[in-house]
């Protein structure tokens, strides 16, 4: 649907945060929506009372009255069937629906002249290559027909032919012989071509107008793991298959960008914040691969007269209202600017801050404690501004292992005054490890192998049992926000280990002295 937005709505739960962000998109859009009131079927549904608000939501959302003038079905996706009320009639099936969208979404807008198609959609066949979805404004297409692909400026990026043209049939999808104006066709062939850009014929010069694809704010170092652990918990520990399945991912995600690092066996991978890149990580290493990646990086640029440009962020958060405080205080601590407060009904409050991507890198984390669970996140990224300063990161140092083996719970126990651990007793360790947190703010060498010593001398008194803190439980997020420069996240389809970039103290101690004296020239 071009002209349209579907809204589906639970109809005991009403509207949710997450609903709220992305109907507010679309009613900037000018889309207009249909609603439907799924799960009736529920014992605990309230369908009317859902549709009022709908109603107040579009409403706050400064919805057009051509917009409020919505058309509501209710139905039941697991019954399978939609109707105008609540109690049914549940024996036409879907059809109800599918008639809603004929009537009330407008027909596609065709346009003399040449074919031209522009690219909504990006995916990658492993036989195919990459494929670019959207409606055909004007002309035809056809197999192995000569077309380029133009960027949102006119400049050309590549230019070849059409392998396949592919269309839905019900849930198939199909090749045709020849696609005309306002069909939706799948196109085969261009490696280049992504979403933003127009497909057209050789004479077209002007591409169609479109809003460009947001920059990728920040990168990440993927590696191979190095660590003396390597490729005891994963199957696909080489430099090449981690490259090729990083290639493979980046040719179907418009938001990725996959480039070859300096670094001997690593890749630069650029996205839209720490999220992204950490499910893209949870995906590969659950598919058996092992790797280590660097601290996400934001992506600065300068402009023509020199000043230093960050990537700022549109932030919108939905939380209770005794939360506001100190969400508005710890963003601020972040250089963010709060730009709108406004109640959202039900007792929340709906906060939008223009924040550094510096900034809000951890942060999630850090939300849902301080909303103890409730509040919701959506960030977009909104432009480029000049450099905010400074932001304070982590302040403390970290306990470095000295030894290999596993851990002892007699060493952990003496080494609870440095600071909290990382680790339980029994877990397997290597030099250069990160084991624990130090409380203070230097890095600092323990040896967590060191057991009790025996002696034969024998006391009326037992020894005490070992009793240990609990320790820090380093998920993948946490771990992406704790890292420093200096540091690495070790993944593997089993654990997530920290660890230092050099694991030999003297390599350190020389890595140490050259960013120093960088620092002085």
């Amino acid at each position: 649907m071009v002209d349209g937005a579907l809204v589906l709505v639970d109809a005991a739960e009403g509207p949710l945060p997450q609903t709220k962000f992305v109907v507010s998109k679309a009613l900037k859009m000018g889309l207009k929506p249909i609603v439907v009131i799924n799960k009736v079927d529920r014992a605990d549904a309230r369908p009317e009372e859902v549709v009022n608000e709908v109603f107040d939501l579009f409403a706050a959302l400064d919805a057009s009255n051509q917009q409020l003038d919505f058309p509501i079905l209710f139905g039941s996706a697991k019954e399978g069937w939609m109707a105008a009320s609540p109690e049914g009639p549940k024996d036409a099936g879907m059809q109800p629906l599918f008639a809603l969208v004929l009537e009330h979404v407008a027909p596609p807008k065709v346009e003399e002249g040449p074919f031209r198609l522009l690219g909504t959609i990006l995916e990658a066949n492993p036989y195919l290559g990459r494929i670019v979805t959207g409606r055909i404004t004007s002309g035809s297409i056809a197999p192995n027909q000569a077309v380029k692909a133009l960027d949102h400026d006119g400049n050309l990026v590549e230019q070849g032919r059409v392998s396949k043209v592919l269309a839905f049939r019900g849930l198939e999808r199909v090749g045709l012989e020849e696609a005309t104006a306002g069909d939706i066709v799948s196109l085969a062939g261009l490696p280049d071509a992504t979403v933003a850009h127009t497909i057209c014929a050789p004479e077209v010069m002007e591409p169609l107008p479109a809003q460009p694809i947001d920059p990728p704010t920040l990168s990440m170092t993927f590696r191979v793991n190095d660590s003396p652990l390597a490729g005891t918990e994963g199957t696909k520990v080489t430099g090449r298959m981690i490259r090729d399945r990083l290639l493979r991912e980046g040719e179907g995600n418009v938001a990725l960008r996959v480039t070859e690092s300096d670094e001997r066996d690593s890749m630069e991978v650029a996205g839209r914040g720490e999220l992204q890149l950490g499910i893209l990580i949870e995906t590969m290493r659950r598919e058996g691969f092992e790797l280590s990646v660097s601290r996400p990086r934001v992506l600065l640029r300068r402009d023509s007269s020199g000043v230093l440009l960050e990537p700022i962020e549109e932030v919108v958060i939905d939380l209770d209202e005794e939360h506001a405080g100190i969400v508005v205080q710890k963003l601020s601590e972040r250089k963010a600017e709060l730009v709108e407060m406004r109640p959202s009904g039900g007792g929340r409050q709906r906060l939008v801050f223009y924040a550094p991507t510096r900034g809000l890198i951890g942060y999630q984390g850090e939300l849902l404690t301080d909303t103890r669970g409730t509040g919701i996140m959506n960030r977009l990224f909104h432009e480029y501004a000049p450099h905010k300063g400074p932001i304070q990161g982590r302040r403390n140092g970290v306990l470095i292992s000295t030894e290999a083996g596993d851990a002892v719970a007699y060493a952990l126990w003496n080494l609870e005054d440095r600071g909290p651990m990382m680790i339980d007793p029994g877990t397997r360790v290597y030099r250069g490890m990160i084991v624990g947190e130090h409380t203070r703010d230097n890095d600092l060498e323990v040896n967590v192998l060191k057991g009790k010593k025996l002696t034969n001398i024998r006391t009326t008194s037992k020894d005490e049992a070992v009793r240990l803190t609990p320790p820090l439980r380093m998920v993948l997020e946490r771990a992406l926000a704790y890292i420093q420069d200096d540091e690495l996240v070790e993944v593997t389809p089993k654990s997530i280990r920290l660890r230092k970039r050099h694991l030999d103290s003297n390599e350190r101690k020389r890595a140490e002295r050259q960013r120093l004296a960088e620092d002085v020239a």
